[in-house]
């Protein structure tokens, strides 16, 4: 019992991990360090679902743990970029549209006492922006020139998500 409640927490060590992969990327400066650290990022993203799911090691702290780690490196890369120059406070927004919208929609469904609680699981579409966050943050560091093409495509991408992910809710809260 004791070596499955340890083994529960490797997931979210895991997803953790990004938050510490986001604090690394602010001190760092080379961009092929910047680069590795956008990848480990994206692989420990893959890695810790895949693993609790397959190992039967899923938990509620880690279905909330890892979507805030997530959140966690992609607002700090993108304030970093912004900081830095490498983005502009548009591009910035554009970015982190989907993350708004996802404060609002939860600060809304807390707020709204008629609202009846649902579960709420990660759909293709969230991964998909993430994973579109990451090539942008590997382009603004290394080929700038597609950086306006992937910024307005994880925009497009984050508003179908957003849509995707309020129909889905609504759709759990009618049944």
């Amino acid at each position: 019992m004791v070596i499955r409640a340890g083994l529960r927490s490797i997931p979210n060590v895991i997803s953790l991990s990004r938050v510490a992969l986001a604090v690394a990327f602010v001190a760092e400066h080379s961009v092929t360090a910047r680069i590795w650290i956008v990848l480990a990022a994206a692989v420990t993203d893959m890695l810790d679902g895949w693993l609790a799911r397959r190992a039967g090691l899923t938990s509620r702290f880690g279905a909330l743990v890892d979507p805030f780690a997530d959140r966690v490196f992609a607002l700090v890369a993108v304030a970093t970029f912004v900081y830095e120059g490498s983005l502009t406070t548009f591009q910035y927004f554009i970015m982190i549209f989907r993350d708004l919208m996802t404060a609002v929609g939860f600060l809304v469904a807390k707020s709204v006492p008629w609202l009846r609680p649902v579960e709420f699981r990660a759909r293709w579409s969230g991964k998909a922006v993430t994973a579109l966050q990451m090539v942008a943050f590997v382009a603004v560091l290394k080929y700038p020139q597609f950086v306006p093409t992937l910024i307005w495509s994880v925009g497009i991408l984050s508003l179908y998500s957003v849509i995707d992910y309020t129909l889905a809710l609504y759709r759990a809260r009618a049944k």
